[in-house]
């Protein structure tokens, strides 16, 4: 990573809700990953290429973008791997709390990209655990699309007529 974007990192982590564009999805992202990557006690710097790839699909090519994820994502797994106020059961608090305020968010719920991390993992109760984990996620994904539709099609609107 540039030394520029580190700086500007450090700087918007201070202040990331007012100079990062759709911060609330950005997050709701790292959150994601995270949960998946916190599921292994053995999460390496191969977990954070594979998101910053993953970014840079999701955000068009914007690097800095998909860097801010993978910092997001480094962030919250160091929290809940130290322990810091943050763990597995109050991220997925957090991710269904997210989904119950801004339904939309469920359409962010890429399985298939989670699945990329799983195959980090080298330990089959780790495994299964992350498994467990993203059909959780999958279901939560498939119950808020279908029981929120029309409310995500009108919070959808609302967003595209803001920009």
């Amino acid at each position: 990573m540039r030394l520029s974007f580190k700086l500007k990192h450090h700087f918007f982590s201070a202040f990331r809700e007012l100079f990062v564009h759709h911060h609330g999805s950005l997050e709701f992202r790292a959150k994601l990953f995270a949960l998946i990557i916190s599921a292994n006690e053995d999460a390496n710097v191969e977990n954070y290429s594979i998101i910053k790839n993953i970014g840079i699909e999701v955000y068009k090519y914007d690097e800095d973008r998909a860097n801010l994820l993978m910092l997001s994502t480094k962030e919250l797994v160091k929290k809940v791997t130290e322990k810091n106020g943050l763990d597995i059961d109050t991220l997925i608090s957090n991710i269904q709390k997210e989904l119950r305020h801004a339904p939309r968010y469920a359409k962010k719920i890429d399985i298939e990209s989670l699945r990329q991390l799983i195959s980090l993992s080298h330990d089959r109760d780790i495994i299964s655990y992350q498994e467990n984990i993203i059909e959780f996620l999958k279901n939560i994904k498939e119950d808020t699309l279908n029981e929120k539709k029309l409310q995500i099609a009108k919070d959808e609107e609302k967003v595209e007529s803001k920009y």
